[in-house]
């Protein structure tokens, strides 16, 4: 495979670098470099105002979403030229924080199950940046295995009747719609009684908490739906077969967090090249040298199976089984940077407060958040089923549950 740009992409490059050179919010560059260890958070300004600027100008430069049709607000891009806009974005790709959830996993969704009316009406506005998305997926008794989840969806006349609780919802306290699954048919197995829905997140019934984390922030919500009511126009896919829907969610999921996930090799890099040990540089270190090294090579592999996904995306195919890979290689490799930095700067590590901007207090940030980050699209432990089941072909685990009814399921607190 020849990883060199066409003379076609290579002026493409030229023209996304020379817009960003010209358009880019370059004030905020040196903090933008400093948080990719963990969270981002600016000093002056509010990370959903300052990207909802951001947005809009890409937006009106024909620059936001650019693999979505120009019908729905993209730029009708290739899979490569999305690739080389991320390439040369950069830094600035992280002021779209707030609206990833919306381009990489709602939007695809209503792209491929909702009608002409409700994209044309909804997928516009959410490439401007007008509009921000989250998705209500995982609940407290179903985390990973969502097909176990209880909230549930009545059908009463023209619309439904929500109630029930989401957990872990990324930017629901800031979002303006919801990616909705609930159980519309309680009688049959756990996968065939889901129905996708999307809902405004202002709804009536609807309360947002937010959850205070490890590290400070609070990104991640519980959601509480007290007879919500949804039109039954804003189902997505047909009655019932909301798994199948969800499973188009969930790989746009995982290839996009296996895609923008720092992993934090650069930083170690440089930390390890001016990190002063007892006996010198901790690059010069046999051990830190093979860590280093192992690394390295994780961190290519996982570059170079993300063009499998381009290029199987550039022949027309839907996101598979195979983005799970880089999502859980990169997951446990952020994890086991941040750890591996923390041990050798000893004490120098546990810094809070003004020592945060520093070198020390971003890996300390980074181990706060790397946890969440083995979870979110689903766990290590499911992606190696899904690995081991869709990929490499081997038996799938016993499922004793997969033909019993929900509601025959045995479980407490039902």
């Amino acid at each position: 495979m020849n990883f060199d740009d066409t003379p076609q992409e290579a002026a493409f490059r030229e023209t996304a670098r020379k817009w960003i050179e010209a358009n880019a919010p370059k004030e905020l560059h040196a903090e933008l470099s400093k948080s990719s260890l963990g969270r981002i958070r600016l000093a002056n300004h509010d990370i959903v105002d300052v990207g909802k600027a951001w947005q809009k100008k890409k937006f009106e430069g024909n620059w936001a979403c650019l693999h979505w049709p120009r019908e729905y607000g993209g730029r009708g891009a290739t899979p490569i030229e999305r690739v080389i806009w991320q390439q040369e974005e950069g830094v600035y790709g992280k002021l779209t924080q707030p609206f990833q959830i919306g381009e990489g996993m709602c939007g695809p969704t209503v792209m491929a199950f909702g009608s002409e009316d409700a994209k044309r009406r909804y997928l516009p506005k959410l490439a401007s940046g007008e509009e921000i998305w989250c998705q209500l997926f995982s609940e407290p008794s179903a985390g990973s295995d969502v097909a176990g989840l209880r909230t549930r969806a009545e059908k009463k006349g023209d619309n439904w009747v929500v109630n029930g609780q989401k957990i872990w919802t990324s930017g629901a306290h800031y979002s303006d719609y919801g990616l909705l699954i609930a159980r519309t048919d309680p009688n049959v197995p756990k996968h065939k009684g889901l129905t996708m829905f999307f809902l405004d997140m202002k709804s009536p019934g609807v309360e947002v908490r937010p959850i205070k984390q490890a590290n400070g922030m609070q990104e991640f919500n519980e959601v509480y739906f007290t007879d919500v009511v949804i039109p039954d126009s804003q189902r997505l896919g047909a009655v019932g077969d909301g798994w199948s829907v969800s499973l188009t969610t969930l790989m746009n999921e995982r290839m996009s967090i296996g895609a923008r996930l720092a992993t934090g090799v650069p930083e170690m890099f440089e930390f390890c090249s001016n990190l002063m040990l007892e006996d010198g540089l901790a690059i010069d270190d046999p051990a830190v040298r093979s860590k280093l090294a192992s690394w390295a090579a994780k961190s290519s592999g996982l570059k170079y199976t993300s063009y499998r996904t381009i290029s199987a995306l550039s022949k027309g195919e839907r996101p598979g089984p195979e983005n799970s890979i880089g999502k859980l290689v990169s997951g446990m490799m952020l994890q086991d940077i941040a750890t591996y930095a923390m041990d050798l700067q000893g004490a120098a590590g546990v810094l809070t407060g003004n020592d945060e901007e520093t070198v020390q207090g971003q890996f300390q940030q980074m181990l706060l958040s790397s946890p969440s980050m083995r979870i979110a699209g689903g766990t290590d432990e499911i992606l190696r089923n899904i690995i081991a089941e869709r990929v490499l072909g081997l038996p799938g685990d016993i499922r004793v549950d997969k033909d019993v009814p929900y509601n025959k399921i045995p479980t407490k607190g039902r």
